[in-house]
């Protein structure tokens, strides 16, 4: 049994907020941003825009792309560190706009591996055989959690949202290497304090503002990434060579350079939407997938392999066959 794509979908705020209008708030320029971040412009939610109507439009596009409705979903599984509320999961909030009264909704928090996680959760639900279809789901509203005075972090993150239609299938013969091919989580609480939000309802009582030593986060992440990516190859019995497309979590394009050569990878078979999405947390995997589909750079058959690295830390990485 094995959890396949039937489709992808993602949607971006309207409003783009140039590096350039960055340096009009904070002491910041497009020249500082780009050379460190690779950022030259981020997507930010509009007021009153949530973190659900995000995922949901994401999810109806993914739905359209699968060729769907939503009744035949069973399962949501939803990726964001910024829920509409503490509860309920905002999962449910999208399964009850969807008109969806079957099944189960609910939230994963893993930070910027968030979707990496939610897809694993949702393929061992659907391996095992307890759903049959599920809407996987990245959705961040990160400025509503930013210190706007803080150029080291509220230059990095935008909003938006990505989701996948993932289905169980029973694959025989030539089309058993299909799918979710194998997946690798780890966390590691010892560095918790190296990215977090100095907030929360039993701490604070507020919802409180993004924190980051950086060189720390970029000192862990390259290592992290290649080890956890090393353990999914092997595990699928493949090397970095065999892989297609490589899709990281859009953080920095330095990390993505130095994940990259790390891997041997030619850099022409890395996708990276960072430059015009920044940061986008949970939703940055699913939103720079859904951009390689739909330019036509991924199609059936392409081994891709994902990976993140969040608060925590948290980390992962997914193999799939497209």
């Amino acid at each position: 049994m094995r959890s396949v794509v039937k489709g992808v979908g993602g949607y971006l705020p309207d409003r783009i907020v140039t590096n350039q209008d960055l340096a009009q708030i904070v002491d910041t320029s497009d020249e500082w941003i780009t050379a460190r971040t690779g950022i030259r412009e981020r997507r930010i939610a509009a007021d009153g825009e949530l973190t659900s109507a995000m995922g949901l439009a994401a999810a109806k596009a993914a739905l359209a792309d699968a060729g769907l409705e939503p009744g035949e979903i069973d399962l949501i599984v939803l990726a964001t560190s910024t829920p509409d509320q503490t509860f309920p999961a905002t999962a449910v909030t999208i399964q009850a706009e969807l008109g969806i009264t079957d099944g189960a909704a609910f939230d994963v928090q893993a930070v910027c591996s968030g979707f990496v996680f939610a897809m694993s959760t949702a393929d061992n639900y659907l391996k095992s055989g307890q759903f049959k279809r599920a809407l996987v789901i990245g959705a961040e509203a990160f400025s509503r959690i930013l210190d706007w005075e803080d150029r080291a972090t509220c230059v990095l993150f935008g909003d938006g949202a990505g989701a996948w239609v993932l289905e169980a299938e029973r694959l025989n013969g030539t089309m058993a290497d299909r799918g979710i091919l194998a997946t690798s989580l780890r966390s590691d609480g010892r560095y918790r304090d190296k990215l977090y939000v100095d907030g929360g309802p039993s701490s604070t009582g507020t919802v409180g503002h993004l924190r980051m030593d950086g060189p720390e986060v970029f000192r862990h992440a390259v290592t992290k990434i290649s080890q956890v990516i090393g353990e999914t190859l092997d595990k699928a019995g493949y090397t970095a060579s065999d892989i297609d497309w490589f899709v990281p979590h859009q953080a920095n394009k330095r990390i993505l350079d130095g994940a990259a050569r790390k891997l041997g990878l030619d850099p022409e078979r890395v996708v990276m939407t960072v430059e015009k999405h920044a940061n986008t947390s949970a939703a940055s995997i699913p939103l720079a997938l859904m951009t390689a589909c739909s330019d036509g750079r991924i199609k059936k058959g392409d081994l891709v392999l994902l990976e993140a690295m969040g608060g925590g830390f948290t980390w992962g990485a997914l193999l799939i066959r497209w």
